[in-house]
């Protein structure tokens, strides 16, 4: 009988497919059992393939020395091999293993010789894979080889080779012998930094970008620090640094930095919103570089219905460049909360000395002039201060959009003297911590406190910019924006001296990038210090983890006063 050409296509066509998912399988069988011998032994012979019956067994003799290849790697040199072929549907290939005795380490010898053994960081750690009586694990041994000769690497030591290297095997006695001798040869030398490109900037700036001194010990954290401070300045669209060993004259490597200038200016736009202010719009524009000093200066502004701003700034890079700086800002706020009928002008200017310490915080020393007309209620007023300031800050975190642990801590305090450009003595102060902290892979718990508090002869001198409120989004959810205050005669929210807020979170994550949470927060505004009403709020959330950070939608119920349940959206990073 004849079939259509078409057809015998189409059945060749369904024969072969049926043909390429018949796949041949390995099993393989350790006894007694282990895991590790097992899934190495997988692991050197590899995937079968579509190999029929006849394949496997032309094959097998190959998967028997893979087998004892993997097995030797792990220390097991004399094992008992059996391979079998079974055919069918699904052809197998069996292999029966008797792994046998390991070979156990008996002389260990890791030494490192020359310049390099006095380097405390090239130190080789004690290892319990490598000390005699272990089982013989050939990975281990190249393991230190690799890591020997990449500290040679970072370390400058471009001479260096091994003596000896050998791994020595009686599998007849059961023992095996390492040695791994290097020796180092001379440390080379980080040489002078030179600059080339269109970077329009004095060398004294381009000079304090550089982490180390000329004829520095060569480490290639210096050289990538190097390249991270240049790109880190905001100065240059591209950074090329060339720090070869091969171009090193008696063994010092020159540094060679090829630079392309960023264009100078950038303006940003963006869109926002919360429940605290509603819809908000932001602007800024900067000039990353003015001048040969890498001056920059910059406008920026955020509008929302109850609150809008401008201000304006000015850097002066200080040593090092990338942290400590001298900032003149000046910034003019206009802010008006209907459900707290508050009204504040605010005008601000002053210089800012930020640095970075060597513990890692963040300081910024200031002295600020401001003036402010105010309403509070049915009380109105004008207030001049002039404040020296000072505040802290660090975050120590494991991720910067999504961290799984860390905390952060930031602190403030502002002084003014009656009589010294101020109506009035005051002494502002402000407190507030954060912590995160996951544990089980899904489950995470967030805290916040914050305590805020002032001393003044004249209380009613204080403007609203310096008086506390709570309640919102990002201090005690269920209540409005601000609403948390005391109040004066007339029932008008006059603002705290005192300022005491907390709240513990719980998350679980039930999918990629999406969280549920529960939270009470708990917290207030007060005339003084026994903290007479702590105001509570309780409720649920979903948390989405966006690549800008977590945007967070909560649905709290106030506990005090008939405060209902009220809608809070916001984002932004937890910590």
């Amino acid at each position: 009988m004849k079939f259509p050409g078409r057809f015998t296509s189409g059945v060749v066509l369904l024969i072969s497919s049926f043909a390429a998912f018949a796949q041949s399988e390995l099993v393989v069988r350790v006894k007694p059992a282990n895991d590790a011998l097992k899934a190495n032994v997988e692991g050197y012979i590899g995937s079968l393939g579509d190999r029929d019956e006849a394949a496997l067994s032309r094959f097998k003799r190959g998967a028997e020395d893979q087998a004892l290849k993997a097995l030797q790697a792990l220390g097991y040199y004399q094992p008992k091999i059996e391979a079998d072929v079974t055919g069918g549907d699904k052809p197998r290939l069996v292999l029966e293993i008797d792994p046998g005795e390991p070979v156990h380490l008996r002389n260990v010898n890791v030494r490192v010789e020359g310049p390099a053994a006095s380097l405390k960081a090239f130190q080789i750690p004690a290892s319990d894979d490598l000390k005699p009586g272990v089982v013989l694990n050939q990975g281990n041994y190249e393991a230190a080889k690799r890591m020997i000769q990449n500290r040679a690497l970072r370390y400058g030591f471009f001479n260096g080779k091994f003596l000896k290297h050998e791994l020595l095997v009686d599998p007849k006695g059961g023992f095996a012998d390492i040695n791994l001798i290097y020796e180092s040869g001379p440390r080379y030398s980080l040489g002078k930094v030179t600059f080339a490109g269109d970077a329009p900037f004095d060398q004294t700036l381009l000079d304090r970008l550089v982490p180390f001194k000329p004829n520095t010990p060569y480490d290639s954290e210096l050289v990538a620090e190097l390249n991270q401070n240049l790109q880190s300045s905001g100065y240059f669209e591209t950074v090329r640094v060339d720090a070869a060993p091969s171009t090193a004259v008696g063994q010092v490597i020159p540094v060679d930095v090829d630079l392309d200038t960023r264009k100078p200016r950038t303006m940003t736009l963006g869109l926002g919103y919360s429940t605290d202010t509603g819809p908000r719009g932001k602007a800024s524009w900067t000039r990353h570089w003015d001048n040969p000093r890498g001056d920059s200066y910059g406008f920026e502004s955020e509008i929302s219905q109850p609150k809008q701003n401008i201000g304006a700034w000015y850097d002066i890079p200080l040593d090092p460049p990338l942290t400590d700086k001298l900032r003149f800002a000046a910034g003019y706020q206009y802010e008006e909360i209907a459900n707290t009928d508050t009204l504040s002008k605010l005008l601000t200017v002053g210089p800012e000395w930020h640095s970075k310490l060597d513990n890692g915080w963040t300081r910024v020393v200031s002295l600020r002039w401001q003036h402010e007309e105010y309403r509070l209620g049915d009380d109105s007023g004008i207030s001049t201060l002039l404040m020296p300031g000072v505040s802290y800050a660090v975050l120590r975190s494991d991720n910067r959009i999504d961290p799984s642990h860390g905390y952060s801590v930031n602190l403030s305090a502002q002084v003014a003297k009656e009589g010294l450009m101020s109506d009035t003595n005051l002494l502002h102060g402000d407190v507030q911590f954060r912590a995160l902290k996951t544990v089980w892979d899904k489950h995470r718990f967030l805290g916040r406190i914050e305590f805020g508090g002032s001393a003044t002869n004249g209380y009613d001198s204080v403007p609203p910019s310096l008086r506390f409120f709570a309640g919102g989004d990002q201090s005690v959810r269920g209540y409005d924006y601000q609403s948390l205050s005391p109040k004066n005669s007339d029932g008008d929210r006059i603002g705290g001296r005192y300022l005491l807020a907390g709240s513990v979170e719980y998350q679980y994550q039930f999918a990629d990038k999406w969280r549920w949470a529960a939270f009470v927060d708990k917290g207030n505004a007060f005339k003084t210090l026994d903290f007479p009403s702590l105001k509570t709020g309780v409720g649920v959330g979903i948390r989405w983890i966006s690549p800008v950070g977590p945007i967070r939608l909560d649905l709290a119920h106030a506990l005090d006063d008939d405060g209902g349940v009220r809608l809070h959206f916001a984002m932004g990073p937890e910590l």
